[in-house]
C-alpha cells in the first residue's frame, strides 16, 4: 500500500503552540510584573507600589488581606439580606395567584348564575344579558389586570434576586483575589438594589365579583335588571375606628366604624366589600354582633357583650385582618364607668357610629299568663356527667325541668367551642353543630355520645364555621356554613354528598326543612331567607336589611309549624316573625326587653306538636313558650342550672327540649310537657 501524500498546505515539521501563562491573581493590572498588597480605601480598590507614587499618591491604603475579609463579610450579609426578601415574595405571590385563581373561579360561577337566570325570561332580556356579561368581562379585566401586572412583577423581581443569589454564591465558593475584587462589588451592588427594590408585597386587588340580579317587579325594571358588583378595597389598608373599640359597657351596643381603601390608600366609595367581623370572649366562645353596610364604602359593626373582662375583635375584609386587627377591648359594668369623664372623643372617625335602635316588634294585645322569671344568676358550672332534677317553681305553670347536660369546654368528642345549631332527628339522635371545632357531633336522645365527623378547610366537603343544623326527611344532615358561605349536605353517615347556595349565600346561620322537603337558609348576613331545593335549586327567597315587617336585622334561626309556614327568629330587632313560603308576613311577635313575651337578641326557635313557639331568649339566658298566635305561655325551668347565651335548640324524639349553652359549653336537655 502506497503511504498517502501529504498536502501542499501541510508542513513536515510539527508545529508547537505556545500558550500565554495564565495572568497572577495577585498581579497588578497597571503594572506588570507588580503584585497588589495594599487597599485603596479612598480609591476602593487594590494597589501595588507603582500605583501608590502614581495617581494614588498620597491616598490612605492598608494590607489587602484585611480589606478582602471585610469585603466578603459585607457581601454575605447582602446576600442574606436578599434571601431574607425571598419567603415574603413566595407567600405573597402564592396568595395573589390564589386570589387570581377565586376571581376566575367566581367569573365562573357568576356565569353560570348569568346562563340559569336569564334561562327562564323572554327575548326582551337578551339585550340586558349581553349589557351584564361586558360588565363582567370589564370589571373582570380591570381586577385581572392589576393582579396579573402584580404577578408578573413579583415573578421578575423574585427571578432577579434568585439569579443575582446564585451568581453570588458561585463567586464565594471561589478564592478571594484582588481580580474579582471589582466583580464582586458589582454584586453587592445588584443584591442591596434588588433587596430595597420597591416589589409590591400586599395584594393591589380582590377576588370578589358578586351579582345582584333581584327578580321582584321584574316587569316594571326589565331596562335597569342586575349588575355587577365589586370593590377595590384590600384589608392592608382599611381601617377600623369608634367608640366601641375604646370604651365597651357590659348590656350596652357598642359601635365599631370600618373605612375600606384600595391599595393606595384612598377611601373606596361603594359598599358591598365581604367583611367578616368575630368578637371572642375570654373562654373562646363567639359572640354575635351585626354589620351594616353603608353603600359608601363604610361599615358600622354593633355588638352587644354580656359580661365584663377582656374580649377579642377580629376585623377581617377578603378573610384578611384589616389594620390592627384583632383588636383587644375590654369590658366594664356600668357601675365602673365614672360618670363624670365624659365618652373618649372619635376624631378619627370618617363616619359617625350609628346607634343601634332595633325595631320594637308589636306584641300588642297578646295575653300575658305567667310571671318573669327569678332574677338571673351568674352561670355556675357543673361536671359534665351531673344530672340533674331542679326544684319545681311554683311560679311556673309547665313544670319543666332539666334532664341532663353534656359538655365542657374542649376539642374532644363530647366537648365543644362555641356549640350553635341543634338539630333532633326522628330516629332519637341529637345533633349539635360544634362551630370553633369544626365538626358535628351526634348523641342519642339519652345523652350518649355516638358519632361526629367534619374536617376543618374551605373546599366542598370541608368545614369552616357551622353554624346551623337540620336533618331531611331522608335522613341525610344538612350544615350551614357560615365561614364558606355555602351548605353542605352529608349521609347520615357524615359521608359528603353535595353543597347549595355557592355564590349566592354570603353568611349562612341557620337551617331547616319544610313539609316539602325543601332546605331553608336563614342568611345572617344578608338578612335573606332562602329556600332551596335540595339539588341545589333556588325556588324563592325574601327579606333584606331593616326593621320593616319583612325585612331583618342579624336573623339567626329558623323553624317550620304545622302549617309549613316559616318560623325566623330577628335577632337585633328582638322579634320573631311568621311567614308563608311565598314570603308575605303572617305574624310578627316580641321587643326589646326583660318582661314576659319580650327578648334581648332571640337565637334558636322550635315548634311543638301542638304549635306552640319555643325561643331561646340569648340575652336574657333563658327560654320562652309562646302559643301559635304569639302570645306568652312559659318559661322553661332553667333556675337550677342557669343558662348562658343559649343558641339553636330544638325537640327531640321524645318530647323534650334540647338547647345549645353556648356561654356554658354544653348542651342540655329539659323536660316539657305539651
Amino acid at each position: 500500500m502506497e503511504k498517502p501524500q501529504p498536502s501542499p498546505e501541510s508542513s513536515s515539521e510539527e508545529c508547537t503552540v505556545l500558550e500565554a501563562p495564565p495572568p497572577d491573581p495577585n498581579g497588578c493590572l497597571l503594572h506588570t510584573g507588580k503584585v497588589v498588597e495594599l487597599y485603596c480605601s479612598e480609591c476602593s480598590c487594590a494597589v501595588c507600589d507603582d500605583c501608590i507614587s502614581g495617581d494614588h499618591e498620597g491616598h490612605s491604603t492598608a494590607p489587602i488581606g484585611p480589606a478582602l475579609e471585610l469585603q466578603r463579610t459585607a457581601l454575605k450579609d447582602r446576600l442574606e439580606s436578599a434571601k431574607t426578601r425571598l419567603p415574603q415574595i413566595s407567600d405573597t405571590l402564592s396568595l395573589v395567584k390564589e386570589i387570581l385563581q377565586q376571581l376566575t373561579n367566581q367569573r365562573t360561577s357568576i356565569e353560570e348564575d348569568i346562563q340559569s337566570s336569564f334561562e327562564d325570561l323572554h327575548k326582551q332580556l337578551d339585550v340586558r344579558k349581553s349589557v351584564l356579561m361586558m360588565e363582567l368581562e370589564v370589571t373582570y379585566g380591570l381586577k385581572q389586570k392589576v393582579l396579573q401586572a402584580q404577578v408578573d412583577s413579583l415573578l421578575r423581581g423574585e427571578g432577579d434576586i434568585q439569579d443575582s443569589c446564585t451568581q453570588t454564591e458561585e463567586t464565594l465558593a471561589g478564592e478571594a483575589c484582588a481580580a474579582s475584587l471589582q466583580a464582586e462589588q458589582g454584586l453587592a451592588e445588584r443584591l442591596e438594589e434588588l433587596t430595597n427594590q420597591g416589589l409590591p408585597c400586599h395584594p393591589e386587588e380582590n377576588d370578589q365579583l358578586d351579582l345582584i340580579l333581584e327578580t321582584d317587579g321584574l316587569r316594571k325594571s326589565i331596562h335597569n335588571l342586575g349588575a355587577v358588583v365589586s370593590t377595590s378595597a384590600v384589608a392592608s389598608q382599611s381601617e377600623a375606628m369608634g367608640a366601641g373599640l375604646e370604651q365597651c359597657i357590659v348590656g350596652q351596643p357598642a359601635s365599631v366604624t370600618i373605612v375600606t381603601r384600595d391599595k393606595s390608600g384612598g377611601a373606596c366609595r361603594s359598599g358591598n366589600a365581604l367583611l367578616s367581623a368575630e368578637v371572642f370572649t375570654p373562654d373562646g366562645s363567639m359572640v354575635d354582633g351585626d354589620i351594616l353596610d353603608h353603600k359608601n364604602g363604610t361599615y358600622e359593626f354593633i355588638y352587644t357583650l354580656p359580661k365584663e373582662g377582656h374580649f377579642s375583635l377580629a376585623l377581617r375584609l377578603y378573610d384578611q385582618h384589616i389594620k390592627g386587627s384583632p383588636f383587644k377591648l375590654t369590658v366594664r359594668r356600668p357601675c365602673d364607668i365614672d360618670p363624670d369623664v365624659s365618652s373618649p372623643p372619635t376624631t378619627t372617625a370618617t363616619s359617625s357610629a350609628a346607634n343601634a335602635t332595633p325595631s320594637t316588634g308589636s306584641s300588642e294585645g297578646a295575653k300575658r299568663r305567667g310571671k318573669s322569671p327569678a332574677q338571673k344568676k351568674k352561670a355556675s358550672k357543673r361536671a359534665s356527667s351531673a344530672l340533674g332534677t331542679p326544684r319545681r317553681k311554683t311560679h311556673n305553670p309547665i313544670e319543666d325541668d332539666l334532664i341532663f347536660r353534656i359538655g365542657s369546654k374542649g376539642r374532644n368528642r363530647g366537648e365543644f367551642t362555641n356549640l350553635q345549631g341543634v338539630a333532633a332527628s326522628s330516629t332519637g339522635k341529637i345533633l349539635i353543630a360544634d362551630s370553633n371545632n369544626q365538626c358535628v357531633q351526634i348523641f342519642s336522645n339519652e345523652g350518649e355520645f355516638k358519632s361526629r365527623f367534619g374536617v376543618r378547610g374551605r373546599s366542598p366537603g370541608q368545614l369552616q364555621r357551622p353554624t346551623g343544623v337540620a336533618v331531611h326527611p331522608s335522613g341525610d344532615i344538612i350544615i350551614a356554613d357560615y365561614d364558606n358561605k355555602w351548605v353542605s349536605i352529608f349521609t347520615s353517615d357524615g359521608k359528603f354528598k353535595a353543597k347549595l347556595g355557592s355564590s349566592r349565600l354570603m353568611g349562612p346561620k341557620g337551617v331547616t326543612v319544610d313539609h316539602n322537603g325543601h332546605v331553608i337558609v336563614v342568611d345572617n348576613k344578608s338578612c335573606t331567607v332562602f329556600i332551596f331545593q335540595p339539588t341545589g335549586k333556588l325556588i324563592s327567597k325574601f327579606g333584606s336589611r331593616g326593621n320593616g315587617d319583612k325585612q331583618f336585622a342579624g336573623p339567626h334561626f329558623a323553624a317550620v309549624n304545622n302549617n309549613n309556614e316559616i318560623i325566623v327568629t330577628d335577632f337585633h330587632n328582638h322579634s320573631v316573625k311568621v311567614f308563608t313560603p311565598d314570603g308575605e308576613l303572617v305574624l310578627k311577635f316580641g321587643s326589646n326587653g326583660e318582661g314576659n313575651g319580650q327578648f334581648n337578641a332571640p337565637t334558636g326557635v322550635a315548634v311543638d306538636t301542638n304549635g306552640n313557639i319555643i325561643v331561646a331568649d340569648w340575652g336574657n339566658s333563658r327560654i320562652q313558650v309562646f302559643d301559635g298566635s304569639g302570645s306568652f305561655l312559659s318559661y322553661i325551668n332553667t333556675s337550677a342550672d342557669p343558662l348562658y347565651g343559649p343558641q339553636g335548640l330544638a325537640l327531640t324524639s321524645a318530647g323534650h327540649v334540647v338547647v345549645a349553652d353556648s356561654g356554658n359549653h354544653c348542651f342540655k336537655v329539659y323536660r316539657y310537657l305539651q
